[in-house]
């Protein structure tokens, strides 16, 4: 196999590349690597985004579902203090949201509103109290989000 021997400039300082459009390929590799490695990580951050939102859904359900159930144990406490207490509360505030609770019959319902505007509702249907010493009534069913 021989060598072609490198073409050198008049002053024999800079060898001249024969295949000029080598350096255009290049470029134009370079440039779609650019353009993939964007594209990914532009992929990755839209991701974390949506990963980000659903803890944040995530977290204020959960709070919202903590301040029904404060609601429900509010009321089940005043039930337990007089039983025939019916009256409920009406946007009742704690931790920077509000509660209200309904009573209707033998079913206490809790509905929650966070600060940020999150929403859950806990529905107890009440069963008559044979086991409890004072004999005040007890939850039979518990509903979440009914």
């Amino acid at each position: 196999m021989t060598m072609k021997p490198l073409l050198r400039t008049p002053n024999h300082s800079l060898p001249v590349v024969p295949h000029a459009s080598e350096a255009g390929s290049v470029l134009l590799v370079v440039v779609l690597l650019v353009a993939l490695l964007a594209a990914v990580v532009m992929g990755h951050l839209q991701i974390n985004t949506e990963e980000i939102q659903l803890m944040q859904n995530h977290v204020g359900g959960a709070e919202a579902l903590a301040l029904a159930e404060a609601g429900l144990n509010d009321a089940l406490a005043q039930l337990r203090r007089d039983p025939l207490w019916r009256r409920g509360f009406v946007d009742k505030p704690l931790a920077g949201g509000s509660y209200t609770v309904a009573l209707d019959g033998a079913i206490v319902t809790s509905t929650a509103v966070t600060a940020r505007g999150f929403v859950a509702t806990v529905r107890a249907e009440m069963a008559p109290g044979s086991g409890t010493p004072d004999g005040t009534a007890q939850m039979g069913t518990l509903r979440i989000n009914p």
